[in-house]
Parts: C-alpha cells; sequence; structure tokens
C-alpha cells in the first residue's frame, strides 16, 4: 500500500476530506521529493503536488503518480495553493497542526477565505511510525555504512588521537562511500564522556578512558542512529564493571520488545537493571526514540510514553551512565518491531573493546 493510500485512508477515518502536506520531512515521505520547498495537497480522488519554478525540473524526476504543479514570480505560494483549492472544490482542509507555525496559520487563514482550517494533529507522524518493507531496507543500508565506518575508527583509537580528529574521519568516510551524516556525530572520551551530548575537542585520547563515539550515516533519505562506547588500553575493574552493566541493560531492554508491549516497560527494564548496582540515578535521559526519516523520528522509548510498540516500528536503544568527573558509556542499537519480538540493523559487536587491539 503506498503511502497516499495510507493518508487518504488516515484522513477519512478522521473526518477529513482533503490535507495540505506542507512539512518537508512529510512532502519526503509521500511524493520522494528532497527539495527545500513543496506542498501536497490531497483528496480522496486527487493529489497535486506544489513547488516554484527553481525544483520544476526536480519536480518531474523525484515526482510520479501525483499532479505536479510549479509557479514562478510575480505569483506566490499562497496564491498558487488557493488555485488548486478551487479547482478541486475544497471548502475544508486539514493542515499540519504540529509542524506549522503560528504565524503561518494566520496567514493561510486570511488568504484562504473560502477555506476552512482544521487541525491534523499527529496523523501523518503516526503513519510515519510504521515503516515498508522498502524504507527498513534503505535505514538497514545507512546501518551498513555505519558500522563500517565504526570499523574503520576503531584502527586509529589510541592515545594522543584528540576528538576531533576522530570526527572530522567519521565524517570523511561516510561522505567518501556517498552518504551524509544524520546529525552532527558525538565524540567524547574520558571525563567529557559524561556528557551524554558533548562535543570533539581537541582533547587527546589518554590511557585507561572511555571513548564514547554517537553517529549515523544517512543514504536515501533514511538515518542510522549507532552509539558505541570503547576504551583506550585496559579497562580497569569499575570500567568494566560500568560497562558491563549497560550492555546488560541494553539487551534486557531488547530482548522484551516485542508488537503489544508498552514503551514505558521497556524504558523501566533498563532502570531495572541500572538499579541492581546503583547506577540507575545516572541514567537521566530516555531509551530511545522512532528513527527514520528524521534521526528523532516520532515515539520515543522512555518514562511515562505510554506509544504500543508494533511491527514495522523502528527504535534506538541507547542505555547509558554518566559520572561525572569520572566518564560515561552508552551503546546504541536501531531495531525494527515484529510481532515476536525485534530485528537488529546494526551490526557492530557489542563486546567491550580495549584499544587498539593486540
Amino acid at each position: 500500500m503506498s503511502n497516499l493510500v495510507r493518508l487518504r485512508s488516515a484522513l477519512a477515518n478522521n473526518g477529513f476530506s482533503a490535507a495540505l502536506v506542507s512539512s518537508p520531512t512529510n512532502v519526503f515521505w509521500l511524493t520522494g521529493f528532497t527539495g527545500s520547498f513543496g506542498y501536497v495537497v490531497v483528496t480522496a480522488f486527487d493529489a497535486v503536488f506544489l513547488t516554484d519554478s527553481r525544483y520544476t525540473i526536480q519536480a518531474q524526476e523525484q515526482v510520479s503518480d501525483i499532479e505536479i504543479r510549479s509557479f514562478a514570480t510575480p505569483k506566490t505560494g499562497v496564491q498558487a495553493l488557493g488555485e488548486i483549492f478551487a479547482d478541486l472544490g475544497i471548502l475544508e482542509l486539514g493542515f499540519e497542526s504540529v509542524r506549522t507555525t503560528y504565524a503561518q496559520f494566520l496567514g493561510w487563514d486570511e488568504k484562504f477565505e473560502k477555506v476552512s482550517l482544521k487541525p491534523l494533529g499527529d496523523i501523518v507522524e503516526n503513519l510515519r511510525m510504521i515503516k515498508s518493507e522498502a524504507e527498513v531496507a534503505k535505514i538497514k543500508r545507512s546501518c551498513e555504512l555505519t558500522d563500517a565506518c565504526f570499523s574503520h575508527l576503531i584502527r586509529m583509537i589510541q592515545p594522543g588521537i584528540s576528538e576531533h580528529e576522530i570526527q572530522l574521519e567519521m565524517e570523511f568516510f561516510i561522505r567518501r562511500q556517498g552518504g551524509h551524516m544524520a546529525f552532527e556525530p558525538i565524540v567524547v572520551s574520558g571525563p567529557n564522556s559524561a556528557r551524554p551530548h558533548g562535543k570533539a575537542t581537541e582533547k587527546q585520547l589518554a590511557l585507561g578512558e572511555f571513548v564514547t563515539m554517537d553517529f549515523g550515516a544517512k543514504l536515501d533519505g533514511y538515518c542510522a542512529d549507532m552509539t558505541r562506547t570503547v576504551v583506550v588500553g585496559k579497562a580497569d575493574d569499575r570500567t568494566r564493571e560500568v560497562y558491563n552493566q549497560v550492555l546488560k541493560a541494553q539487551l534486557a531492554s531488547i530482548e522484551m520488545m516485542k508488537a503489544g508491549v508498552v514503551a514505558e516497560t521497556v524504558d523501566a527494564k533498563a532502570r531495572e537493571v541500572f538499579d541492581e548496582i546503583g547506577l540507575a540515578k545516572h541514567f537521566g535521559h530516555g531509551l530511545g526514540h522512532g528513527l527514520g526519516i528524521l534521526v528523532h523520528d516520532t515515539g520515543r522509548l522512555g518514562v511515562g510514553s505510554k506509544t504500543i510498540l508494533e511491527p514495522g516500528q523502528v527504535w534506538t536503544v541507547e542505555p547509558g551512565v554518566y559520572l561525572e568527573g569520572w566518564g560515561g558509556c552508552r551503546i546504541e542499537d536501531n531495531v525494527v518491531v515484529t510481532e515476536t519480538g525485534v530485528i537488529n540493523l546494526t551490526g557492530s559487536t557489542k563486546e567491550l573493546l580495549e584499544l587498539p587491539l593486540a
């Protein structure tokens, strides 16, 4: 079933006769269009893609099975949309209230005098949570490139190398393979690794320290998001204890994931494992989030999340422990939910690596 058919069904089920899709993420999901300006007007029987003259050729290459229209100065996008609404006889229109700014709404409400605007809420975002086989395959390709990058990076982990050098090599590798960075990567070591979202610095790696690398490739519009923590030189007993407990928490969480499970209970499992040795208070973020076109896509595995796991959802699972002044450790995989469990799309080893390898 195409995404357009899925959207039409959801609109009908929620009482909408027409909708305007305006966010670039959702426009891409519907059409495959990667430009920065585009709208899709959807009704029960019609669909029109609108862009401006900068993207006329690109739209013809990327958008199929939907009528394409473009406009040029002096006509404005609001005028072009108004013409589409009139042509399709639209009097009531759902708009992406989750993504639309208040100023944009006010402008539309003023200009589209004959059209009543109704908020769609998160209808489109909820549809995007369930990935098709083709979407999962694209995420897997991004995961495979991310895995290859990690295999490349561990060869350069040694005392004296800076966090910044590792980050640069990470970006060079992924771009050399035709990918993009899914987000600004994190490379932190020693005390810096106690910062879950710390930025790479000129700090040089030192013996006995954790090095946490959180990064992901993006191919064909879909993201990967992996974290691995390694040790420079030999791990002492405390380092090994913390690492093993993070890994235990991650494995226990992944093991309980399957269709029908409530998201907050998966997060609770990780906290339960950390509590075994008094580390739960050092796990301050959620266990994971949805993954897809956006690296932080719809859905979260966290305290209070009532989301029900369903087949086709793709999640990150990333427990971590952060001890200020000492360091931190996080391990993150990307998994797709099935009826009976999950398929792990991330292939990099989770064995505690003491680098450089002998």
